[in-house]
């Protein structure tokens, strides 16, 4: 078990956060302005209705301390009326406020989490590979709501009370003399100071909190994603003990977190008692000795309370933006990471006419210390069929992942009909090649869905036109529901082979210039494979077709076979050529030939 540290180096500086978050809601703001203003007029009447109230209070007080003759039963109820019409407009006004602004808040969130989820979407694969996707997701959440509440709270009850404050202040200088004014200023100084530095201390247990909170849930996730191997491998109890540790870990950073919060309180709550005690003692005094009216005494006790209820509540306003800015921080880390692999400035659309490629000159290490190709020439003609062989680590996949621009070559350039692979957008790129991935991965979502995957406009006739060529047909026709059966999650209803086929009808739909199988058909049984084999012949015809192949007996008909070793191109040829040489192409087809008990 590891405990969370932190430092105050963890979070940035809010003086550094607060201008990034203002730069992506201040177009929302701009673009909502007039919901935005009515929204503010509404926050000043009813902070208007609000400091009226204790003035009707107190004529009301000294109007029934007077005699009968003095103030007739119509003022007082007129007053009377006129104090609930106080209430009622302070409370109109703020659900009006809260109402209007709602929106806008609502219009932030929409815009900063769709930002979010495009620009993760827009990273590069080795971030994926690393990320830790239920501690990313709670991460988003809380920051997305973060963001929500420092708009409502700051706009409309930070500033709102300072206000309040200052004119509450001004009233009693001005009415009651300066001793009144002073204690208030002194109490909200004190109560203020004595928030921040407590907050402050207490932040860190907020951010060991969030972090733990991030922890559990990766982990109960990649649990339940896993759930296969979990288990294969009975396991259960294992996953269940981690768990309970994420959650032991989470448990004890609530326990500082409720404590602390406990300190801050409590020391509020004195400041608040102190100040109102002095404050109604002093008023009290004022009235016996006839310096003050009993009304002016209710006026000063609404006034503190009126004072300390937002006063209390801007104390927690302040915890939460200090923990909203913990989460918000999180966010934005994710927003800061720049893609490794990105569009020129001045990217052109990839024209495609023939479907040629070219690796030329092509190096390529995922680390310094680990170079997985070498100087790797090829060019493979438009509708041209190639294989690419070799052992495990050769470099087959790389070659597939750097035509995809999942990654930039270290030196050398990839084309496609002779333009750089670096100068086209990565949309139109990837918009023109298909693949049939080793391992294909659905969507909780229907058959039919997950194959119109391929190609979210096409209709349902394309789809099954898609679902013959992947001969596809009979196993849909076997499910109870068809095409419209549920997968699963990762569909993992279907077996490997029938996932595969579903990839290959989405290949089949994207209808793209070049096709990649990548191992495609491992995971079939020979009669699936030659099904398979038979719609890849089928539509390699009228494609440029990039095969990896691990079964050397399925690419035996390729028009040239380019054979890799250690990131070189060591061998290229068609089947009987290569073997006619007796090389590194031979030894693995004779080694393939040992394992299946045939000889060649």
């Amino acid at each position: 078990m590891h405990s969370f540290q932190t430092d105050d180096n963890e979070i940035e500086n809010s003086r550094v956060l607060l201008p990034k978050l203002w730069r992506r809601i201040a177009p929302i703001l701009y673009d909502n302005r007039g919901r935005v203003g009515f929204a503010l007029a509404c926050l000043l009447l009813a902070k208007a209705a609000l400091l009226l109230i204790p003035f009707l209070l107190k004529a009301l007080v000294d109007g029934l301390d007077q005699s009968a003759a003095q103030v007739t039963t119509s003022v007082i109820l007129f007053m009377v009326a006129a104090y609930g019409a106080a209430r009622f407009a302070n409370t109109l006004f703020a659900e009006l406020r809260d109402t209007l602004f709602g929106r806008v808040t609502e219009r932030a969130m929409h815009r900063i989490g769709l930002a979010v989820f495009k620009h993760i979407h827009s990273l590069d694969l080795d971030y994926h590979l690393n990320r830790r996707t239920g501690g990313l997701a709670r991460d988003i959440e809380r920051g997305t709501n973060g963001i929500s509440f420092l708009m409502r709270f700051f706009i409309f009850n930070i500033a709102p009370t300072l206000f309040e404050i200052a004119m509450v202040a001004t009233i009693l200088l001005i009415n009651y003399g300066a001793q009144y004014s002073f204690i208030v200023l002194l109490s909200v100084a004190l109560y203020g100071a004595f928030s921040f530095r407590a907050t402050r201390w207490r932040t860190r247990y907020i951010r060991e909190a969030n972090a733990a909170d991030s922890e559990s849930n990766t982990r109960a996730v990649d649990s339940l994603i896993n759930y296969e191997t979990v288990k294969y491998f009975n396991n259960e109890e294992f996953e269940a003990q981690r768990y309970d540790e994420s959650l032991e870990q989470w448990e004890q950073a609530r326990r500082k977190n409720r404590l602390s919060l406990l300190a801050l309180n409590s020391g509020q709550a004195i400041i608040i008692a102190l100040s109102q005690t002095l404050m109604l003692g002093l008023a009290a005094l004022s009235v016996q000795d006839s310096n003050m009216t009993l009304g002016d005494f209710v006026l000063i006790n609404q006034f503190m309370l009126q004072l300390f209820i937002p006063l209390s509540f801007l104390g927690f306003v302040y915890r939460e933006i200090k923990a909203s800015l913990a989460s918000i921080e999180r966010l934005f880390r994710v927003l800061d990471q720049q893609p490794a692999v990105m569009d020129q400035p001045e990217a052109d659309v990839l024209k495609m006419a023939t479907g040629t490629i070219e690796f030329r000159q092509v190096n390529f290490g995922y680390s310094d210390a680990r170079r997985v190709l070498s100087e790797l020439n090829f060019t493979i003609d438009g509708g041209e069929t190639v294989a690419l062989v070799g052992a495990s680590g050769a470099g087959k996949s790389t070659v597939v992942k750097l035509l995809f621009r999942f990654y930039d070559p270290s030196s050398g350039t990839v084309y496609l009909d002779g333009q750089n692979i670096r100068d086209v957008t990565q949309n139109s790129l990837r918009s023109s090649v298909a693949i049939v991935p080793q391992d294909c991965v659905l969507f909780n979502d229907s058959l039919l869905e997950n194959i119109r995957y391929g190609r979210p406009s096409a209709t349902d006739e394309e789809v099954n036109a898609a679902v013959a060529a992947a001969y596809l047909d009979d196993f849909v026709a076997r499910l109870p529901e068809g095409i419209n059966t549920r997968v699963g999650e990762r569909g993992l209803k279907l077996s490997g082979g029938e996932r595969q086929r579903v990839a290959i009808a989405r290949a089949v739909l994207k209808s793209a210039p070049i096709l990649v199988f990548d191992e495609a058909t491992s995971s079939l049984d020979s009669e699936s494979e030659r099904a398979v084999m038979g719609a890849f012949r089928a539509l390699a015809g009228h494609h440029t077709a990039v095969v990896i192949a691990h079964r050397l007996s399925t690419i035996v008909d390729a028009d040239r076979i380019l054979v890799l070793e250690d990131g070189r191109l060591v061998e290229q040829g068609k089947h009987e050529a290569l073997l006619a040489q007796g090389g590194r192409y031979t030894a693995l087809w004779q080694a393939q030939q040992r394992e299946t008990g045939q000889h060649a």
